[in-house]
């Protein structure tokens, strides 16, 4: 006869929570194991203020940088204070040792507006390039402030054969290494396929 698994979650809830608080054991060899918690800082987003963790994306825990989950103009600064602070202590040993992503957004979607927008988000990063930039969402946003939830009358098509070229200017003047969209349909993906002198990464 089978023992049957003691349940851990006396409801749904808790099984949740389970999955959503991370928690890494500290080494005690004398005592029980310690637990600390990942701290958290809050971002904007389409619902509102929401935690996120300060993890490391796709770069060792080893390095000490601390990037964030979600891309927002707010975490650029600190996350480029922490790569300048990696290759001070030679955490890192050189820039090419990180791949670093950013977005272009909805703000920013226009053809006179992209150029000035990879500048200023590398201004705020400290770094000369970026590996790979991406148009965020295939529409724009017509707001000197971001409120929320967008209204709709705010909300406007994008000229996508004009953003593109700009996002291949800002490749072809080195600010960026490669080019490409999130939150794009393959029909959207396709639309730029058929006019791009430089292809979605």
């Amino acid at each position: 006869m089978t023992k049957k698994k003691k349940n851990l979650y006396n409801s749904p809830q808790d099984h949740i929570r389970s999955k959503t608080s991370i928690k890494v054991p500290k080494q005690n060899t004398k005592k029980k194991k310690k637990m600390v918690t990942i701290p958290e800082t809050m971002i904007s987003s389409s619902k509102g203020a929401r935690p996120c963790r300060v993890i490391a994306m796709g770069i060792s825990s080893e390095s000490g940088i601390a990037g964030k989950e979600a891309v927002s103009p707010s975490t650029l600064k600190p996350l480029g204070d922490a790569i300048a602070e990696a290759l001070r202590l030679g955490l890192i040993k050189s820039r090419s040792e990180i791949f670093v992503t950013t977005k272009l957004w909805c703000n920013s979607a226009d053809r006179h507006l992209v150029l000035p927008a990879i500048k200023q988000s590398l201004k705020k990063l400290g770094l000369e390039y970026v590996d790979l930039y991406l148009i965020h969402w295939p529409f724009k946003l017509i707001q000197d402030d971001m409120k929320l939830p967008i209204p709709n009358e705010c909300i406007a098509s994008i000229d996508i054969i004009a953003v593109w070229e700009s996002m291949e200017e800002c490749q072809n003047l080195g600010l960026t290494k490669s080019i490409g969209v999130s939150n794009f349909s393959s029909k959207r993906i396709k639309e730029i396929l058929s006019f791009a002198k430089i292809p979605p990464y």
